[in-house]
């Protein structure tokens, strides 16, 4: 997802009795938050809309239905939704209103209608206050999408849905064995330069963790500050560099450990190892003030030339438009190598479908939301999303015959260089809480507050607490 800071403000399933206690609004029965569950909804599920399937509308959409839409207004704005897939949804179904809305801070907006048993119909969960999927599965707020992706496609019926998609799309939205998240688009995470820059001054791209710290410090004698991320809404950004490099040194078992609570992966050595090398980055590299910017003000600096490397998925390119000065030339590098020994190749990446949508299962037209998501899955809805935004979907051969932007040339270039040795994890999905100390864990390392060990041993006592509490739906992979 893109630009996903840090959530200390989101009521999640699990924590909103606790705080409605802390303020004293458990004393009033008529409180709101009483049923604040993210589920409770109401005594009586709304009445859903309903129509006939037939070989046209393969999920049986109420063609006069209203379909109300949410979307996160972050990296990739709203006109992809008002400009593109509304319209082609208004197109199949032209007797259907749209009730279209877009906000920042989608929990903070979409928790009370949740627990009040009214829910949009769609909701693009994501933001600095993105809802907590792990508590809406328990709840059974989401739809599960195994209708969608077992539908016939829009532009081939003799194909289904998932069967357009990239290897490993439906997968990333499963909970427990059903899909219940479609993650719309395939991002690639890395180090983004500006290649005018490098070819600049004739700085090459590392591909070794010695020639990376040489390059910081070639980089530093001229004045420019060789590594950044913003501590203050970002530190997930900076968390994922971590954990790739654990991943190359150890392999991607190490990532799924994590994901599925094993004894002990946190404080696995791949992991210290990784947490290590970053903070010499961060005590050696990083300017210290930092910690108290926002994403786009540390990328308005590397726009300035002010910053070199800068850790982010390539939604980057789209979100700095209005700021990239011509010929800057977004470029992405994956990681560097860590070891002579490591069990991941240097172009392996970070690289998994994204910016997660979800219908929602006690909405009043979850068939509409559905249709919905197979329209953006169509053609011209990825096609029109492309163009918008400067980024790739996960569905295949999507940007086929699309001019590309520098930074999403680089992105596929590196995506295919690092072909079958890609790699991702779920934890940030399925337990909001863990990434949440994550990210505070991760300001403390980098901004030297807390070592290594201390760094892993304190997210080991988090997922530890968060595999013993049997309020907490497990998940694995």
């Amino acid at each position: 997802m893109s630009a996903t800071p840090d959530n200390t403000s989101d009521l999640t399933r699990r924590t909103v009795l606790r705080r409605a206690a802390t303020v004293g609004l458990l004393a009033t029965p008529a409180a709101g938050l009483l049923s604040a569950c993210v589920g409770s909804g109401g005594d009586e599920p709304q009445e859903q809309a309903e129509g006939e399937k037939t070989a046209e509308n393969p999920l049986g959409v109420d063609p006069k239905a209203p379909l109300e839409i949410v979307i996160f207004n972050g990296g990739y704005g709203e006109k992809y939704a008002t400009d593109v897939h509304q319209p082609l949804y208004k197109t199949k179904f032209p007797e259907a209103e749209i009730k279209h809305s877009a906000t920042q801070e989608i929990a903070t907006t979409l928790q009370p209608r949740f627990a009040g048993g009214n829910p949009p119909d769609f909701v693009n969960n994501s933001g600095t206050k993105f809802m907590d999927f792990g508590a809406l599965v328990q709840d059974g707020q989401m739809q599960d999408l195994t209708e969608l992706f077992d539908a016939p496609s829009v532009d081939d019926p003799a194909k289904k849905v998932r069967d357009t998609l990239i290897a490993g799309t439906v997968e990333q939205g499963v909970y427990n064995g059903k899909p219940f998240v479609l993650f719309y688009v395939f991002t690639v995470y890395g180090l983004w330069y500006s290649d005018k820059l490098f070819k600049e001054k004739g700085w090459a791209p590392p591909k070794t963790w010695a020639e990376f710290t040489a390059l910081l410090d070639t980089i530093k004698a001229a004045g420019i500050t060789p590594y950044s991320y913003a501590g203050k809404n970002a530190p997930y950004y900076q968390y994922l560099v971590i954990l790739s490099t654990a991943a190359k040194i150890g392999g991607p078992d190490v990532l799924k450990n994590i994901d599925n609570l094993q004894d002990g992966a946190w404080t696995a050595e791949p992991v210290k190892q990784a947490a290590e090398l970053w903070a010499e980055i961060g005590a050696k590299y990083m300017d210290k003030s930092h910690e108290g910017l926002i994403h786009t003000e540390v990328q308005l600096q590397q726009n300035q030339g002010k910053v070199a490397f800068y850790p982010s998925g390539s939604w980057l390119e789209a979100e700095q438009t209005q700021s990239t000065p011509d010929g800057f030339n977004y470029a992405v590098m994956p990681i560097p190598s860590a070891t002579s020994a490591d069990k991941l190749p240097g172009t392996a990446v970070y690289a998994a479908p994204g910016e997660g949508y979800f219908v929602a299962a006690k909405g009043k037209n979850p068939r509409g939301g559905m249709e919905y998501m197979r329209q953006m899955l169509s053609k011209a809805g990825t096609k029109g999303f492309i163009e918008l935004n400067k980024s790739l979907t996960a569905v295949a051969g999507s940007s086929d015959g699309i001019p590309l932007t520098p930074g999403l040339t680089s992105a596929s270039a590196a995506l295919s260089a690092s072909a079958q040795d890609a790699f991702n994890y779920r934890f940030p999905d399925w337990y909001k809480e863990l990434d949440t100390e994550l990210r505070t864990a991760t300001n403390a390392l980098m901004f030297g507050r807390e070592n290594a060990t201390q760094f892993v041993e304190r997210m080991q006592k988090k997922a530890d607490a968060i595999k013993s509490d049997s309020s907490i739906t497990k998940f694995s992979r």
